[in-house]
Order: C-alpha cells, then structure tokens, then sequence
C-alpha cells in the first residue's frame, strides 16, 4: 500500500512507479491512492474531501502499472464521517466514471466504517464520549461492492467492536483484571461484526 495522495498527480505517479518497481520485484501486489479523503488517520487531519478525477485514473494506473486503486468518492477516515443533520452520501457517479474508464481493474473504497450505531451506543453507556459518530450507511456499501468495488475498508468498526466489548466488560465486572477475561469477549464482537459484514454488507461470503 502506497499513499502518494496527498502530492500533486506527477509525484503521485513518481513515487508509486517506484514501489510498484520495487515491489512487484519481489512478487508482492501494489495498492495506490488517487483522490484524498477527509478526516484523521494516524494524527493526519484532512479537512475536506479531494475527489478521484475519473480523467486521471487511466493514465494513473497504466504509467505505475498498480494492481489496485483505493479513489476518493466520499468516505473518510475516523468516525465522524458527516455531522448530525447531513444527509450521507456517496459520490456514485464518480465511482460508475472510473469503472467505465478501468474496465474490471479492482478499485477500492479507504474509510469507509459504518460506526455501527449498536456499538457507538454501548461505547456511551458505559463511559465514552462519542457523540454525534456517523459514518457510512450499509446499504450504500452494499452498492459500492456490487459495481467495481472490490476491498472495503472498515478499520473504525472494528475498533468500536473491540472498545465496546471491553467498556461493557469493565462496567459490569470491575473485579477483573487479567486481559483475558475482557479480551476474549472483545475479539468475539469483532469476529461476529465481522462475519455480519461479509456475509450482509460487503457481499465477499465465499469468495475468498
């Protein structure tokens, strides 16, 4: 995974040709950014959205020679992804445009957690402070992955799984100490969100 987006196009391209180079060398696969998202990741805040130009995409991936496209549509990194009152949206278009211009190339979505309400409510009755945490509905997940979406990324739900399993745990055993006992049930919530997410959401059950 490579990471040029936040350089102007030609350095993109730069840097990418050349961990392709290196990479492809030694048998490994190449997964490259064009368009940058908002939000924070790895204490990196982005203010606003940089969408993918679908006029960029492919001579991006035929002067780097990548294998995957990660392109900015509107998810982002965190858990906040829209405000309370904003209605969520996806840009689909933009998506369809890079499809018909990468015909079958992978193309994939960074940022893109649904901040299961579920586990954001759990996080806040047992002590966390998460208000107004909203990320990307399900559904439109589930249209990302029929069309050329092929990996989606959901690091925060899997972080919310794990910390609202452990904040429950401590609430409602605060005797415990040793890491099994609250971890166990954490790696549980994560491995049935999980299971969920693959089988209802991203649409990959037996693909693997």
């Amino acid at each position: 995974m490579i990471d040029g987006s936040h350089f102007p196009f030609e350095e993109n391209i730069a840097l990418t040709k050349k961990v392709v180079a290196y990479a492809h060398d030694k048998g490994c696969v190449v997964e490259a950014e064009l368009g940058q998202l908002a939000g924070v990741e790895d204490d990196v805040n982005v203010e606003s959205h940089a969408y993918t130009d679908p006029g960029q995409v492919q001579e991006f991936v035929e002067r780097t020679q990548v294998d995957s496209l990660a392109i900015a549509i509107g998810t982002s990194h965190g858990a906040y992804k829209f405000k309370p009152g904003q209605k969520p949206q996806l840009r689909f278009d933009i998506l369809d445009e890079v499809a018909k211009r990468l015909p079958g190339f992978p193309i994939v979505l960074h940022g893109a957690s649904s901040v299961i309400p579920e586990f954001v409510e759990t996080v806040n009755k047992y002590g966390g402070r998460m208000p107004d945490a909203i990320g990307i509905p399900e559904d439109m997940l589930r249209q990302a992955a029929k069309g050329a979406v092929c990996k989606i990324n959901i690091d925060s739900d899997l972080r919310l799984a794990m910390t609202a399993s452990v904040r429950e745990h401590f609430a409602l055993h605060p005797a415990d100490f040793d890491p099994r006992q609250y971890l166990s049930p954490a790696r549980a919530a994560i491995k049935d969100m999980v299971k969920r997410k693959i089988v209802n959401v991203l649409g990959c059950g037996g693909k693997a």
